[in-house]
């Protein structure tokens, strides 16, 4: 269906029109969302609001450029919002996660593709230096976003432990930060 005709349709309140469009974007963007995150369940959420804020201001939407774009940019700024939500401060591995993540969605030059893929595998060995509980708790905490009450909880073990934990970890991380810059 062409995006034109889909908008119109949408804007109408024809569902059918809708649960295509849902259909034929959810997993793109479930995917999208789920490369910034690391988190899925998070990822179907964002998505799943963002569709359903579509459907609810659907006669007030105005889409100039592609739908695709318009779809893109709407999960985007929700993840943003969540980020903004929590509050957090972006570090070290946060900047080369956006970075590698930036560079898989755009097109860049073969150049930049491999420098992409070089500091992804520099991440993957600077987590590798972790020991296994150490870096468990710090994935969970980082990359999925978890808090430590959370992480706590689901491994049994105290707060304290998980601090502790995260404490080990960026101290090994900034001994071997060096190793990420080019």
């Amino acid at each position: 269906m062409e995006e034109p005709v889909l908008i119109a349709k949408i804007k109408q309140g024809d569902i059918q029109a809708f649960e295509y469009l849902f259909d034929h974007y959810y997993d793109w963007l479930c995917n999208y969302i789920f490369k910034l995150s690391g988190n899925r369940n998070l990822s179907k959420d964002m998505v799943q609001e963002v569709m359903v804020r579509i459907w609810e201001k659907r006669e007030e939407i105005t889409i100039t450029g592609s739908l695709k774009g318009y779809l893109f940019r709407s999960c985007h700024n929700q993840f943003l919002q969540h980020i903004r939500k929590e509050k957090r401060q972006p570090d070290l591995l946060d900047k080369i996660r956006w970075d590698t993540i930036y560079d898989s969605y755009f097109e860049k030059k073969e150049e930049e593709e491999v420098h992409a893929k070089a500091a992804r595998l520099k991440l993957d060995e600077l987590l590798d230096k972790l020991p296994p509980k150490c870096k468990e708790i710090f994935i969970m905490n980082k990359l999925e976003r978890r808090k430590y009450r959370e992480i706590a909880q689901d491994m049994g073990i105290s707060i304290k432990t998980v601090e502790n934990q995260m404490s080990k970890a960026l101290k090994i991380i900034r001994e071997n930060a060096s190793m990420l810059l080019f």
